[in-house]
């Protein structure tokens, strides 16, 4: 193990050492590497009707392999869409279906011949109207990504689109307003559920064993990958070479080291998983808040991954931390930058686990390292790493919200403190919070750059206060991630629910509520959710202007 730790950069203190020791030694001697490559699904349940579900969902694992040969089609699809004049793709999706084409459009950008592509995950009124506006109805290709092919707030985006098209087509006489709309679903009953899917000028069809947050290396991030002009022949291949890697059946296995070492701290009580990441690979962190917290948050275990919080002194943390930093071997600067605030970590006990991309490798093999560690911490927690219970907990708990509101006419009533009060009880939420609490921040408001540093104040502020460890979710996004982690994982969670007025609303073509009331139903139905399972929340209004409230909200703090 020592050898493993030293080859990895895994800097684990001694009294936890023997705990990541025996970890290792029992997915290596009960052989875990080869039993996942051979889908035995003993490794992770003895439970028949469980293993029938996970044996449906292995199928990321021959994903490079499956989509390598597929790439002259993707290749040859974006070739024809660019010829045909249009300029800009927008992603239509949530969760898996949405964050992987985040981060290849964050960390890649428009490659080569690519083109732009944006992503539209938030049911906030100002968010649908400000993305949709960035699009051209003219020039824009649309891709609806929904697995199940009945995702609410995907189909209510197609709704609004199409709606959009048909007037421009309607008032241009073009070509069909079909003709901007692809889809990737999966096949049979999930892509027929999909308005006009008969119409869409292309259809990818995923296998169905591929999970959406395991889906990144499948049509759900290489189309479009594909659009933004990414080489996907190299992304494919580094995930390839990272998954002969982790078939190795000893402790050179990256996928078991890191599987093993993050599930076993977190059994031990190092469950917040504070990710260091290199500013130009910054937006993986978000796709892997969503693999971690909804893989593992379940049955009262799991990782509590941590995202875009800032370093601090060791001193502002307490013992239930462990630092990932991720880099790409180029980034010598931002390393030796990064080093002394490490180093300092290092030294105060907690866990680093330091890792570099080689040169010349990519995000594929990135992509394929995770979900093989996800899966393997999922075995050492004792957790289906492939469900997500309480992310369909939420959806009923919404459109309970919304029968309500069909049958009155108006959403049920929740208490809200204003930002600028001094009613707000911060005190109150962090009373009695026991060592390894941690605050969780749930943003019902569209996201801007703005908001982003806003929030990223307000989590210092907290964290400054308490010394728990802090995350952000924009809403309902983080429904379909860090949401099943929060109802379903350890209970150890504090919450802070921030709403706000909607000035201008947009409404949903074909249904009685608009976007206003969809998300508001969403975070209603998040905060029964939570008191359901005894959580404490402390509910907010921005009002109608979310960053002046964000302002009040920071200095009442």
């Amino acid at each position: 193990m020592s050898d493993s730790i030293a080859l990895e950069r895994y800097r684990i203190p001694a009294d936890l050492r023997a705990a990541v020791e025996s970890g290792l030694a029992r997915a290596i001697d009960g052989g875990w590497a080869a039993r996942i490559w051979e889908r035995d699904t003993t490794v992770w349940t003895d439970d028949p009707a469980v293993a029938a579900q996970i044996a449906h969902r292995l199928g990321w694992l021959g994903a490079p392999e499956h989509f390598r040969g597929r790439t002259d089609e993707l290749t040859t699809f974006a070739a024809a869409i660019r010829a045909e004049g249009f300029e800009r793709a927008l992603v239509c999706g949530m969760g898996g279906s949405s964050l992987a084409p985040e981060v290849l459009a964050g960390v890649y950008g428009v490659v080569a011949d690519g083109m732009p592509v944006g992503v539209l995950d938030s049911t906030d009124p100002a968010a649908v109207e400000a993305t949709i506006g960035m699009h051209d109805p003219s020039t824009s290709l649309y891709i609806i990504a929904t697995k199940s092919g009945s995702t609410t707030e995907t189909l209510s985006f197609l709704a609004q689109l199409w709606a959009l098209e048909v007037a421009v087509h309607h008032d241009l006489g073009s070509k069909s307003e079909a003709d901007h709309f692809v889809a990737i679903s999966d096949p049979g009953d999930a892509v027929a559920a999909i308005p006009h899917s008969d119409e869409f000028r292309e259809v990818f069809l995923n296998p169905p064993d591929i999970g959406g947050r395991y889906a990144a290396l499948s049509y759900v991030g290489l189309v479009p990958g594909a659009l933004l002009g990414i080489d996907l022949e190299t992304l494919l291949g580094e995930a390839l070479r990272m998954a002969a890697a982790c078939s190795a059946g000893d402790v050179g296995n990256p996928g078991v080291a890191l599987g093993v070492a993050i599930g076993s701290l977190a059994v031990a009580g190092r469950d917040k998983l504070t990710f260091v990441i290199e500013p130009g690979l910054a937006p993986f962190g978000a796709w892997l808040e969503q693999l971690i917290a909804e893989s593992t948050g379940k049955q009262g275990r799991g990782i509590i991954p941590v995202d875009g919080e800032s370093l601090a002194e060791p001193e502002r943390y307490g013992a239930d931390r462990v630092f990932v930093r991720l880099s790409s071997e180029a980034a010598t600067a931002w390393r030796a930058e990064i080093d002394r605030p490490l180093d300092a970590l290092a030294d105060a006990g907690h866990p680093v686990i330091d890792l570099i991309i080689a040169a010349g490798e990519g995000l594929g093999g990135e992509f394929f390292r995770w979900e093989f560690a996800t899966a393997v911490a999922g075995a050492v927690l004792g957790v289906n790493p492939f469900d997500e219970p309480n992310v369909t907990e939420s959806k009923d708990n919404t459109r309970r919200v919304l029968e309500e509101y069909r049958a009155q006419g108006r959403l049920p009533s929740e208490a809200a403190t204003d930002a600028g009060s001094a009613a707000i009880d911060i005190d109150g939420l962090l009373e009695g919070a026991p060592p390894g609490s941690y605050l969780a921040i749930t943003a019902y408001v569209a996201r801007t750059p703005e908001r982003d540093a806003r929030l990223a104040a307000l989590r210092q502020r907290l964290r400054g206060r308490s010394r728990l460890a802090t995350t952000v979710g924009y809403g309902p996004r983080f429904l379909h991630s860090t949401g099943q982690l929060h109802k379903g994982g350890p209970a150890t969670g504090r919450f802070i629910q921030l709403v706000a007025g909607h000035p201008a609303d947009v409404p949903i073509p074909g249904q009685p509520e608009s976007f206003a009331t969809l998300v508001d139903a969403q975070a209603i139905g998040d905060l029964r959710s939570l008191r359901a399972h005894g959580l404490p929340v402390l509910r907010i209004d921005l009002g109608d202007d979310p960053d002046a409230g964000l302002d009040a909200l920071i200095v009442t703090l």
